[in-house]
């Protein structure tokens, strides 16, 4: 019997591998391939090394189309912000700055209260600065609440008869004519004691082009009325504005029962109807559209210096849940008409008008218009 201590069996046992009972030999180690067979076709070892480097190709290739792929999104996302950034030049170059707007900060109003504003809205047949008369024909405060859920648009009779700082008492549209809107400011300040934030002054030419672009708005007219100025008759019921139709609209004054203050109704109705046109789906969802208006809009408009683009794009947002429901359009209290010097003026009501100017001051408008009424109705206009 043979050792088993001895060398032939243990390289046996090293060679053999064994399987419960069957004893396999273990396979031998494969020749090293020849570089003629590396390289050939038939051999299955060369084809599995031939397949190597395809998911190296495959991620190269992965990687590169992601880089193309960001460079193309990257340009894309480049053009469109130098389009947004060349409109918003664009715009903001429109916009004609008032220097010097306001008056002398010495014995101005204090703030309103909170984040209020107050805007003093104005509309002429010419811009600041221009020369000629310069009547404001339109004088509108617009209250901005700091909660920013309404609007409030306050009407001044334009034929007011005020103390004009410097020019003793007259119709209040003629300080606009004597000293522009610094003095026009100045004069409103004086008689609400209610500081006014920003100045807004609005181009009637620019205020035909707006409503072409727009496509007009609809107002609802109780009576037939006749316009002798203009030799145009207003029928009974729903009216469509839309250009020069809409300026002779909202500048009626003869044969209108109330006069000035049948004017400042339908010039609150105009506004809140133009609202109402200008936050409508359509015009908002149509990008060429909705720019023509901003154009039409920044060429109409001056405002004071420290109104910027943001400035006007912020109060926009803040804005954005307003609608017709929660515009409320009043006037400042008066006494009626009367003549002075030949001349037919508006009689303000001065005890009337302090706790209402209170109102504006302290922000309280609504719970004011729940005491003591004196909100316009404009949904039938003379």
């Amino acid at each position: 019997m043979a050792d088993d201590t001895s060398p032939v069996l243990e390289n046996a046992r090293r060679d053999r591998y064994v399987d419960g009972d069957e004893v396999v030999p273990l396979a031998a180690p494969e020749p090293p391939e020849s570089a003629e067979s590396a390289g050939s076709l038939d051999s299955p070892g060369s084809a599995k090394r031939s397949e190597a480097p395809r998911p190296r190709k495959k991620r190269r290739f992965l990687r590169r189309l992601a880089i193309a792929t960001g460079l193309v999104l990257a340009m894309v996302l480049a053009a469109g912000f130098a389009v947004v950034m060349e409109r918003q030049i664009t715009l903001n170059g429109n916009i004609e700055r008032i220097p010097g707007a306001f008056p002398e900060e010495a014995g101005r109003p204090g703030k309103a209260v909170g984040d209020a504003q107050n805007w003093l809205l104005i509309g002429s047949d010419k811009r600041p600065g221009e020369s000629g008369a310069q009547r404001a024909d339109t004088i509108m405060i617009v209250h901005v609440p700091a909660d920013r859920d309404r609007l409030t648009l306050i009407g001044i009779p334009r034929d007011s008869y005020v103390r004009i700082p410097g020019r003793g008492n007259n119709k209040i549209n003629a300080a606009y004519a004597f000293g522009g809107p610094k003095l026009l400011i100045k004069t409103v300040e004086d008689l609400t004691k209610v500081r006014i934030d920003h100045f807004a002054a609005l181009d009637f030419k620019g205020f035909v082009t707006m409503t072409r672009v727009i496509g007009g708005v609809d107002v609802y007219v109780a009576r037939k009325v006749y316009d002798p100025m203009n030799k145009v008759t207003w029928p009974q019921g729903l009216v469509h504005l839309e250009g020069e139709k809409a300026l002779l609209f909202v500048r009626q004054r003869y044969n209108l029962p109330g006069g000035d203050f049948d004017r400042i109704k339908r010039q609150q109705a105009f506004v809140g109807a133009l609202g109402h046109k200008i936050i409508n789906r359509d015009m908002l969802t149509d990008p060429l559209k909705f720019n023509d208006f901003l154009e039409a809009l920044t060429r109409a408009v001056s405002v004071d210096s420290g109104v910027t683009l943001s400035t006007l794009r912020d109060l926009a947002l803040e804005l954005r849940d307003i609608r017709p429901d929660t515009v409320d359009s009043a006037t400042i209290p008066t006494l009626g008409t009367a003549t002075v010097k030949g001349a037919s003026v508006v009689r303000l009501d001065r005890k009337a008008g302090r706790s209402f100017f209170d109102a504006v001051r302290n922000d309280d408008l609504e719970e004011y218009f729940g005491k003591n009424g004196g909100l316009n109705d404009l949904q039938i206009l003379p």
